[in-house]
């Protein structure tokens, strides 16, 4: 866990560090939902406050306390008396709610903006998306519906991603202006949110949050973040929070809460993993497969047959197949990724790290019918096998 914290959090801590002094901003925006990724990128500005306070209260005439006095717009020689001082000076965060948003993220977020120090405001933001849709029902005429009150597909995902769109566009604005409406001057760079995962699945909206100046977590796994964010909780005292919040079932909070469904922990009906069509882990052998071992959808169904030979070759297969679907239709999503700090060789960041096309076949027709070959043949193997296994009994 140490390592994996070095790798993960101070790494990411120290290069944000370099990122903010050398830009001349004079801080950071980050919209925060309360869910386990907005969370790791407040925890990580924590510990980098961390780092910088000790710097400079060791040596006060040094230079990380004078580049800490230029970020934060102080005169000599203040130095921050604590992390959570640096912190309300540089790091701004704001969770943005719809009628959508659950209670439990509203205070899972304002808990961690306490804990963290972080100039914090809970907004929301029915209203932008109110006057947007009624701009669309003028023109078209139309008023378009979630799928569980009648609407279509193709209704559904633009509801929600209107939702995240402007959660952009609020960030943008805030990050300009938040340091005027403080009485000081510059302005703020916008902190991304998308893990590695989401990236590799392109579950993620264009244009979203994910759009940012700087993305600390874009190279890093769901499961090491929330590994992180207990490593962070139980070393780092006052941020109990985080395990909290590393234990909820991640959900994007986009669609009307269905009250019988919903559960105390995520605190909303709608979960990733149930929208993906596949979890976390899952995605995590993926991602290593595609861009480490270079494998396509045949050789990644022979390595998964093996390494997840509990399961029936069909279902590999399927799994197989989602993946190659999903990874293929939204590839393009990578050519606009925000800039990551990579700590995974598996990241599918077009900009630096992966130059591979970004318009495939999406049906994969050849390697598709490979593997359904493959899938035949196994299965005539498989009954063959319990088979004997019956008579023997």
């Amino acid at each position: 866990d140490v390592g994996l914290f070095e790798e993960c959090c101070l790494g990411p801590a120290c290069w944000m560090w370099d990122f903010l002094r050398r830009s001349g901003a004079a801080g950071f925006f980050l919209p925060l939902s309360g869910g386990a990724d907005s969370s790791s990128v407040a925890a990580i500005v924590a510990v980098m406050c961390t780092l910088v306070t000790k710097a400079s209260r060791e040596d006060p005439d040094g230079d990380v306390a004078k580049e800490c006095r230029r970020v934060c717009r102080k005169d000599d020689p203040w130095v921050p008396s604590s992390p959570q001082e640096m912190a309300n000076c540089i790091l701004h965060t704001t969770f943005m709610g719809t009628e959508n948003s659950s209670e439990v993220t509203l205070s899972r977020a304002k808990r961690l903006g306490e804990a963290v120090g972080s100039y914090h405001q809970s907004i929301k933001i029915d209203l932008v998306v109110e006057a947007i849709l009624k701009v669309f029902q003028i023109t078209t005429g139309r008023v378009p519906k979630f799928s569980s009150r009648g609407g279509t597909t193709a209704e559904d995902l633009a509801l929600q991603n209107i939702q995240a769109r402007i959660r952009m566009v609020m960030a943008y604005l805030f990050a300009q202006l938040l340091p005027w409406v403080r009485g000081r001057s510059g302005f703020l760079l916008v902190l991304g949110s998308a893990n590695v995962d989401e990236g590799l699945r392109g579950y993620m909206t264009k244009y979203d949050c994910s759009s940012a100046d700087i993305n600390p977590i874009g190279g890093i796994s769901k499961q090491d973040l929330k590994r992180m964010l207990i490593h962070i909780s139980s070393e780092y005292p006052g941020f109990g929070v985080l395990a909290e919040i590393a234990n909820a079932p991640p959900t994007a909070e986009l669609r009307p809460i269905d009250s019988a469904a919903a559960t105390a922990e995520a605190g909303h009906s709608q979960t990733d993993e149930e929208d993906m069509g596949m979890t976390y882990e899952e995605l995590g052998y993926f991602g290593r497969l595609r861009k480490i071992s270079r494998c396509g959808p045949v050789s990644m169904f022979n390595k998964l047959l093996i390494m997840w030979s509990h399961l029936p070759s069909s279902e590999v297969a399927a799994k197989v197949k989602r993946f190659f679907y999903y990874y293929s239709v939204n590839r393009h999503k990578m050519t606009t990724i925000t800039p990551s700090y990579h700590a995974e060789a598996y990241s599918p960041d077009d900009n630096r790290f992966d130059l591979r096309q970004f318009l495939y076949n999406t049906r994969w027709t050849r390697q598709f019918a490979v593997i359904d070959e493959m899938v035949a043949r196994n299965v005539e193997v498989e009954d063959t096998a319990v088979l004997d296994k019956d008579k023997n009994d």
